[in-house]
């Protein structure tokens, strides 16, 4: 079933400033989404126009934060390397982005994400891979999942298969929109709402305006309700949750209003 519950073209602002008048000269593809198809249609689904889910070849994200009172660092590469995947009798070639976690300056865990944007400016998941570290080894992968499985030797066994992509990111967001990036329980379960669309935030790395706040909630026991804050052109900025805290101090990815 198609999550996504709607795409609508009502205009953000920015301080002030329309941001489909702003990104239609920066970024055009993302201010002139298609209407989405069902199921999606890959063309070019390297070419990542979709500026609330930024890639760019040699991207680097830093983030500092506290987990369950413990220093937790987060770093983000978005790697030159990319993945096929087989699904509803195409292919489609995915870019990859990993994340390594440190817990008091140890190694807790890998991970690495595959993502597309359709034609219509959607930014689809395919998966995610997880190595968990206990003590410097390898000691899991909970929460590793993918389009139709595992498919080559180095993926992890026991590897979830899901049956199609899912939404991470819609071509067009507005308050209200509800979608699931995760979307095979009880491996993965993740529900993002939108929930304003012109905030500001200050984080290390700077301060941001125009910004989407998101809250992200599950099904999976144990879990808890998080806040997200995005930036058009770099991503998320900022996350908050009762068990876990995270702020941009470094990237090399530019604000979508400065490039």
């Amino acid at each position: 079933m198609h999550t996504f519950l709607r795409i609508v073209s009502r205009p953000l602002v920015l301080v002030g400033i329309p941001v489909a008048l702003l990104l239609s000269t920066v970024f055009p593809a993302a201010a002139t989404a298609e209407v989405p198809t069902d199921p999606p249609v890959f063309s070019n689904p390297l070419e990542i126009t979709n500026v609330w889910a930024p890639f760019q070849e040699g991207g680097v994200k830093v983030f500092r934060g506290k987990l369950d009172g413990q220093r937790l660092v987060v770093t983000e590469l978005h790697l030159s390397e990319t993945r096929f995947f087989s699904w509803s009798g195409g292919t489609a070639e995915t870019r990859i982005v990993k994340e390594l976690e440190f817990v008091d300056g140890v190694l807790e865990e890998v991970a690495w994400e595959f993502f597309a944007q359709a034609d219509d400016g959607t930014v689809y998941q395919f998966g995610e891979l997880v190595d968990e570290y206990e003590d410097g080894e390898v000691a899991g992968h909970e929460g590793s999942w993918l389009v139709g499985g595992a498919q080559k030797r180095s993926d992890p066994p026991g590897t979830a298969a899901a049956p199609r992509p899912t939404i991470l990111m819609p071509a067009v967001p507005e308050v209200g929109d509800e979608f699931k990036p995760e979307d095979l329980y009880p491996i993965v379960d993740e529900t993002v709402l939108i929930l304003d669309v012109n905030k500001r935030a200050q984080v290390p790395a700077g301060r941001f305006n125009g910004l989407l706040k998101l809250r992200e909630t599950s099904e999976l026991p144990d879990s808890v309700p998080e806040r997200k804050w995005v930036a058009a052109g770099v991503g998320v900025i900022r996350t908050r949750s009762s068990e876990e805290t995270l702020l941009l101090i470094s990237t090399n990815l530019e604000p979508a209003e400065e490039r």
